[in-house]
């Protein structure tokens, strides 16, 4: 018995250890993968696998899916990464099974899908200006995406969104340095593609120059617009001259000399409207830089004027339309700054020219002869507004000059309607601008509906227009006066002028003449007693259909009648101020 005990006691130890072993063959080695399944975005991209194992090796297999590529296909354990990379772009969702095996290990399979989303814009690029804004734009994506912006002037009304169509608005913060720059709005999809939206800012337009600004100087600048304006006793346009686009002498006149000033000096009038091109003499377009020579010309005719005293009105006229015809949203930056620019040179050169020099700022600014939009109406008032800020900012006698500023399109009821006078750090130093051609028919229509004659002595003879006779004349002035001088602010009757149908002959051209001279005396005289400074628009024509009074090269009269009337009419013309 002492024996059997002993053999058990040494056999049980022995069993249990080849039990313990025997189970312990008989267990499974682990077998793990981080994640199990995988999403790849539609535009491809790489993946990660965490693969682990106490098996002495495993291995993925890859069956019938060409399209991903495995960075290893078998490993050791006990950790092992593997990159899967796919790169193409799907039009349509693909899936595809990985299958992970091990020595006596249960399989893993995973799952790799490569879902087709799509994601797009409305838009390619956004163009904003300087001084900044908002645009709007679509995404349109069939998944959920984000939003985000590289540069911290851009912001976006959301920056996340589901799967649909998504109206998002940008907002652009002012750009305040010299460069032009670019920012992006990128747009990832969730497993999908992303997109970037370039915005594209512009920076400084043109550069300043108003490089030497003086302290206030009111030496020589003593009077008020409506004092200056009880000075000017009748005016005359230079008219087709210094405003052609290309050379002064382009439209047929002779160019401008002293011997004309002095004639017209001589005849009667005391001030004078300096029709002016300024855009066609720039040497550089890019910055806006005007020809010092055109300025040393439009000065050599300034300076004919000076030397007799004259009052000397100098304006950007037509120019090619680049300011008369762009009263619209897309154009108000760019034209501002050119406005800008042009009147910060303009009024530098002249700064110490005294206050029988006066600037005005615009001509006929319209988008067309209908009544003005909100729109025509507010970039309107803008080029006004550059242009007082302009002026004043160069300081010395420009600080105390007076200054001019248009109706829209100079018409008489869209100032009265809808005309705001700018604010001006100079107190009672603006005069308002009109221009009168009615009737229309007699004073500019050239097709066969023209009216040859005018006012009540000539109706009579039947050729007369149904409107704008002498009741008509004196309603439109009064309003002006009403409006305006009333309240302290003269006006410059900037132009008018019945066109001479000298192609009339016999009694119908005596009777035109004499019409004409009528008006032109008519108007001249009412004008002044309204409070409207008359500048008479001579086009420098001899011809039909022309209007003018001087021949150019020479200084010497070429419309007696017409001179007479002008002269008559200014001399019983009397200002009420």
């Amino acid at each position: 018995m002492k024996t059997a005990s002993m053999l058990t006691a040494l056999l049980v130890p022995v069993f249990f250890m080849f039990f313990q072993t025997a189970c312990e063959s008989l267990t499974e080695p682990s077998l793990s993968v981080r994640p199990d399944s995988l999403v790849i975005p539609t535009n491809g991209g790489v993946d990660t696998l965490i693969i682990k194992t106490d098996a002495s090796s495993w291995s993925l297999e890859n069956l019938a899916a060409p399209w991903i590529q495995l960075s290893a296909t078998t490993g050791s354990g006990p950790e092992d990464t593997v990159f899967v990379t796919v790169t193409d772009t799907v039009s349509s969702t693909r899936t595809a099974t990985l299958i992970l095996t091990a020595d006596g290990a249960k399989p893993v399979n995973i799952v790799v899908t490569q879902p087709y989303h799509s994601l797009a814009s409305n838009i390619r690029q956004i163009d904003i200006k300087k001084s900044g804004g908002t645009s709007t734009f679509a995404i349109v994506s069939s998944a959920p995406w984000t939003l985000t912006c590289d540069v911290p002037w851009l912001s976006v009304s959301s920056n996340e969104g589901e799967a649909g169509t998504h109206i998002l608005t940008v907002t652009i913060a002012p750009n305040d340095t010299d460069e032009d720059r670019v920012g992006y709005i990128n747009v990832q999809s969730q497993n999908g593609p992303s997109l970037s939206i370039p915005v594209n800012q512009t920076g400084i337009i043109f550069p300043s120059y108003n490089t030497n600004p003086l302290p206030p100087d009111i030496t020589g600048m003593p009077k008020t617009a409506m004092q200056l304006a009880s000075q000017m006793y009748a005016g005359w346009n230079l008219g087709n001259s210094l405003e052609v686009p290309t050379d002064e002498t382009a439209w047929g006149n002779e160019k401008a000399s002293q011997r004309l000033i002095d004639s017209i000096y001589a005849a009667g009038f005391n001030t004078v409207r300096l029709p002016c091109a300024w855009n066609s003499h720039m040497i550089d377009a890019k910055t806006a830089k005007l020809n010092p020579a055109w300025l040393a010309r439009v000065k050599e005719v300034v300076d004919y004027c000076y030397a007799h005293g004259m009052y000397v009105i100098l304006n950007i006229h037509w120019d090619g339309g680049w300011l008369e015809n762009r009263p619209f949203y897309w154009a108000q930056e760019e034209v501002n700054a050119k406005q800008k620019a042009f009147w910060e040179q303009i009024a530098t050169y002249f700064r110490d020219y005294d206050e029988h020099l006066l600037f005005a700022g615009t001509n006929e600014v319209h988008a067309d002869y209908g009544t003005p939009t909100t729109e025509h109406n507010e970039v309107f008032f803008s080029y006004l507004r550059t242009f007082i800020d302009a002026v004043r900012s160069t300081g010395g006698r420009n600080s105390y000059r007076n200054l001019v500023i248009q109706t829209y399109n100079t018409n008489i009821d869209h100032g009265v309607n809808y005309l705001r006078i700018p604010t001006d750090q100079a107190k009672n130093r603006l005069f308002v601008e009109v221009h009168y051609y009615d009737p229309w028919d007699f004073c500019g229509d050239e097709t066969a509906s023209a009216k040859t004659l005018w006012g009540q002595p000539f109706a009579q003879y039947g050729d007369v227009s149904s409107w704008g006779q002498e009741s008509h004349v004196l309603n439109q002035f009064n309003k002006v006066k009403l409006t305006y001088v009333n309240k302290g602010y003269p006006v410059i009757l900037g132009e008018y002028a019945p066109t001479r149908r000298s192609a009339l002959t016999g009694d119908a051209l005596t009777r035109h003449l004499a019409s004409r001279a009528y008006y032109l005396s008519y108007v001249t005289e009412k004008a002044k007693a309204c409070g409207l400074v008359p500048c008479y628009w001579d086009n420098g024509g001899r011809g039909n259909l022309a209007s003018g009074i001087f021949y150019r090269g020479t200084g010497a009269t070429f419309d007696h009648q017409a001179l007479k009337a002008l002269q008559t009419g200014a001399a019983k013309g009397q200002y009420p101020f």
